[in-house]
């Protein structure tokens, strides 16, 4: 089959607009009118429906005007009604000059809700065409449940096609209204009818119901469809419209007869703006522009793409202005940690690596992941904690905080083998906890430092379970040194940092004492 061109008009603003809860302000709906017809480069956006309110007016008024002067008016097109020319005089005050005209695409629908004979209902398209024509606006015919019509009352719709075929008008749409179309239904009806009406240009409005979106969309190419119908992330009313993300990668990667005039490198950015705008959130699995769907996560995948991309497939996530990256976590192997620490421009000796890993491993465990951002944290943690021997354990700790009354701790500290426990209360959780560390040391005639700086640091851009380093700075009467502690939990990542300054300060009283005993020893020889 020689090489063709299939056009897509994008109706997010339209139909992806008619998703539960979503309305788009009129600079949203200019804002992504510009980016989907100058970025993505889609063919056509349908951005309304015809007489719904005076702010939708207002915004198919904007997008026209910047449209009419940009070079862009006749990609944008409106959903109109069979009306008697109502919808004709909305458009024409709006500054729009195609239409998009809803009809009856099965017997059902025409004879229950219009309550018409096909031939009322042909006499009055022919009318609204006509206006149109004399009002210079071009014209498209929709075929509301088009695919309930090919199912139930097939006879109803060639008899509307042959009339269709007859008119002045540019494109014929085929939607799947409910989304009851599986992939052997949608390439069966939509190559009998380009058999049939081979000039006549068809385009394909998929819904996603069974979640065959894309799946109706790729047979609809293969059937020989001219157009298709798709919005940004899938929007659209019940279960949402083909997603427009992955029927680009599946038409480009598996349809090689088949062209797209969309710039892939902007589906992404376009992606985000709608999720901004709509506020409906991308499932982080959703392909192509989902959080995780670039990412490995099991260490043999990132060490068998260190192995000539071993896990790669034609999906690269550069053509989509994204990245690959390396979840890290319980799964992660040192070929995931490795690969993040070259993104971060580190790079470590074999046993430390060992020893990331497995601080990477234990922290999975606590949380899902781990992001690039925290290694540093880990790394600065992990290499200090080794280098001091831990005499000195917080065995347990109970820490309460409840409305009305005061923060409290109580605390179980081994040192040197014995067991000390303390109850204290405190202006905060972290405070009460030193009061009880506090109590337990004065009873062994041991001063602690005095605390004389915390800094709280979380990774920048990270969430809520964020690992968090706290770095202490405690003064004796002879010094003063710094101690840092990492966890999810900001309290526990103090708690961790005390611990090691415990460990310091025994370290130095243990140094004291051996200075004391040469000292003596010295003395005696």
């Amino acid at each position: 089959m020689a090489s063709r061109t299939i056009e897509i008009m994008d109706t997010t603003l339209r139909d992806g607009e008619q998703t539960s809860g979503v309305s788009f302000s009129v600079s949203e709906k200019l804002t992504i009118a510009q980016l989907l017809l100058e970025e993505l480069q889609v063919d056509r956006v349908e951005i309304a429906s015809a007489r719904v309110s005076q702010g939708e007016f207002e915004c198919v008024e904007a997008v026209a005007g910047w449209a009419a002067h940009n070079g862009y008016l006749d990609r944008v097109e409106v959903l109109s009604f069979v009306d008697g020319g109502k919808s004709i005089t909305w458009m024409q005050q709006a500054g729009i000059n195609v239409q998009n005209l809803l009809t009856k695409g099965s017997l059902n629908h025409l004879t229950h809700q219009l309550r018409k004979t096909p031939q009322q209902h042909f006499d009055e398209i022919t009318d609204v065409i006509e206006l149109a024509a004399e009002r210079g606006i071009r014209t498209n015919v929709y075929l509301e449940d088009w695919s309930n019509g090919m199912r139930h009352s097939p006879n109803y719709v060639w008899e509307y096609l042959d009339f269709l075929t007859s008119q002045p008008i540019e494109r014929i749409m085929l939607p799947d209204t409910l989304g009851i179309l599986s992939p052997a239904d949608t390439h069966a009806f939509i190559s009998s009818i380009r058999a049939k009406y081979p000039q006549m240009h068809f385009d394909f409005h998929a819904h996603n119901d069974y979640d065959l979106g894309t799946a109706n969309v790729l047979e609809a190419v293969k059937a020989g469809i001219n157009g298709l119908h798709l919005t940004v992330n899938g929007m659209g009313e019940r279960a949402g419209n083909a997603p427009l993300a992955s029927a680009v990668a599946v038409i480009n990667d598996l349809l090689p007869d088949a062209e797209l005039r969309i710039n892939e490198s902007a589906i992404y950015t376009v992606s985000k703006l709608v999720e901004n705008f709509s506020g409906i959130r991308i499932p982080t699995n959703k392909p192509v522009v989902g959080d995780n769907v670039f990412t490995q996560t099991a260490g043999i995948h990132a060490d068998g793409d260190n192995k000539n991309n071993l896990y790669f497939n034609d999906l690269l996530p550069e053509r989509f202005g994204r990245k690959r990256k390396y979840a890290l976590g319980k799964t992660s192997g040192k070929a995931n940690i490795e690969k993040n620490l070259q993104e971060l421009g580190l790079k470590l000796n074999e046993e430390d690596l060992k020893k990331v890993t497995q601080r990477v491993i234990e922290l999975g465990d606590k949380k899902e992941t781990v992001t690039t951002e925290d290694l540093p944290y880990i790394i600065s943690d992990v290499l200090t904690t080794g280098a001091q021997e831990q005499q000195i354990l917080v065995e347990s700790y109970v820490l309460t905080h409840a409305k009305g009354f005061r923060p409290s701790a109580t605390i179980a500290v081994r040192v040197h083998g014995k067991l000390f426990e303390e109850h204290a209360q405190g202006d905060g959780q972290f405070d009460a906890f030193m009061n009880a560390l506090t109590m337990a040391y004065s009873k062994n005639d041991i001063r602690l430092p005095a605390l004389i700086d915390y800094n709280v640091r979380i990774a920048p851009g990270s969430s809520s379970d964020a690992l968090c380093e706290t770095t202490i700075t405690w003064q004796t009467a002879k010094r003063t040194f710094s101690t840092r502690g990492l966890d999810s939990d900001q309290t526990v990542s103090a708690i961790k940092a005390t611990q090691k300054m415990l460990n310091i300060i025994l370290d130095v009283e243990r140094m004291m004492k051996l200075d004391i005993e040469r000292e003596t020893l010295d003395t005696r020889h």
